[in-house]
């Protein structure tokens, strides 16, 4: 299925002011199931662009400025070639296939921090909700992956927070609630106490039915690392397994280090006004958008 990203992020200031270099990072990852077909990123004003690659082989695009202004905008539309299945079917090597399992030495080396929990916040709370998912003897390592993946879906409220940051792991079971970001640093950091390797996505997510058009902001969910069949997508914000419905752009230990964008200037703090994000997602190839008519 093609799929159009339209993405702007616009920034207001109360007087002109002299941007800084800007970070940004938001062209998809290409796979086996998505293709980058076209892509296109422009500023106003002007920048030169220049494209480099994190240690995760994320695509960053560097935006320097020359000219002082009091409002920017970033502009990024992309088509994609989505092919994954709604019901994959995952073959995960044998050894693997039931919890607790062991990754093999070399998989230990390179996952490293990847399966390291105790970030930011990480309480005994952690553990304690991560532990109630074990059983006595062995478990299907995918069922124990889902109803976790479950639980913070049907149990946890979801609600939207226009707030720079993350939540704690442990702020959100406290709370009982969060955002899609949220929901992903728990996850993650739940199975990591449990020894699995894991890191967090950003990208998009598609709506529900042909057709459907999404607006709202970027999305963030989890990848599991499992021996044979790589890395497996579980987003907890939707109990939804697998990439069907999702645009990955980058991947990385937290969610600090993939922020769509990022940048600073030179004045006063009370120089800024506000930052709106626009973000539309829909089925085909879309030539002019519902945002460029807006503009």
């Amino acid at each position: 299925m093609l799929l159009t990203i339209c993405h702007r992020t616009i920034y207001r200031y109360a007087r002109p002011v002299m941007l800084l270099p800007h970070r940004m990072m938001l062209c998809p990852r290409g796979q086996h199931d998505l293709r980058l077909l076209t892509t296109l990123l422009s500023c106003t004003p002007p920048a030169h662009i220049e494209w480099t690659q994190d240690v995760f082989g994320n695509l960053i695009a560097t935006a320097s400025f020359v000219e002082p202004t009091d409002m920017l905008t970033i502009d990024s539309r992309m088509v994609v070639d989505q092919s994954a299945t709604a019901w994959p079917v995952f073959k995960i090597a044998p050894s693997a296939h039931y919890f607790p399992f062991e990754y093999s030495p070399d998989e230990l080396t390179d996952l490293g921090a990847l399966r390291e929990p105790g970030g930011a916040g990480a309480s005994t709370a952690i553990a304690e909700w991560a532990d109630g998912f074990r059983v006595e003897g062995p478990t299907d390592t995918l069922t124990l992956l889902k109803d976790m993946n479950q639980r913070i879906a049907t149990t946890f409220t979801y609600r939207i927070r226009d707030e720079e940051g993350t939540q704690t792991p442990d702020e959100t079971i406290r709370l009982q609630g969060g955002s899609c970001r949220d929901f992903a640093a728990l996850f993650i950091e739940a199975v990591r106490h449990l020894g699995f390797g894991a890191r967090v996505v950003s990208g998009y997510l598609q709506a529900e039915g042909d057709g459907a058009e999404q607006h709202g902001s970027t999305h963030a969910w989890a990848e599991v690392y499992l021996p044979c069949a790589g890395w497996i997508a579980f987003d907890p914000t939707h109990a939804r397994v697998g990439g069907a419905g999702l645009i990955p752009v980058a991947v990385a230990r937290n969610i600090e280090q993939i922020l769509p964008v990022s940048g600073s200037y030179t004045g006063a703090p009370e120089d800024f006004v506000d930052m709106r994000v626009e973000v539309s997602v829909t089925a085909g190839t879309v030539l002019a958008s519902a945002m460029d008519r807006k503009g």
